[in-house]
């Protein structure tokens, strides 16, 4: 059985573009209701199409996604921060030499650097997407099994 839900968790990468605004969408689709999610990047980037195409797929709109720095955050009372990137972790760590926060990384391919035809990319960004997926369910259970 997984820990028990945090209350607010961080997603944290290299430029909150791609991966942790999809680990934050996918937390906040399935958990949403529960856990408060937010993500951030060491130094905020300009939007990827390609992130909001493969979450598109699964019915999640980001839309609304304006990628931000740890700087950025207006709430820093986080229970646990997932860092994506090697720049992050080494953010997220800083963060708990100050704070009652816990501090995970799970090192994720940043699938921008991908080469090759429009769905050669896509197909990166969708492994990408699919894995958090998996680290997400893996890490903090199943919807169904916590009758979320």
């Amino acid at each position: 059985m997984p820990a028990e839900l945090p209350s607010a968790v961080l997603f944290a990468c290299t430029q909150n573009v791609i991966r942790s605004v999809m680990a934050a969408a996918i937390m906040k689709h399935f958990y949403g209701h529960k856990v408060y999610v937010a993500s951030c990047g060491v130094k905020p980037g300009t939007v990827d199409p390609f992130v909001a195409a493969v979450m598109d797929e699964m019915g999640i709109d980001l839309g609304k996604h304006r990628p931000q720095s740890f700087e950025d955050l207006e709430d820093s009372s986080f229970d646990l921060v997932i860092s994506l990137s090697p720049e992050a972790h080494h953010r997220a760590l800083e963060l708990t030499r100050t704070m009652a926060i816990e501090a995970e990384y799970w090192p994720t391919m940043d699938p921008s650097i991908t080469m090759g035809s429009r769905e050669q990319i896509l197909d990166s960004y969708r492994d990408v997407r699919d894995l958090l997926v998996a680290k997400i369910r893996q890490r903090f259970g199943s919807v169904a099994a916590r009758g979320v």
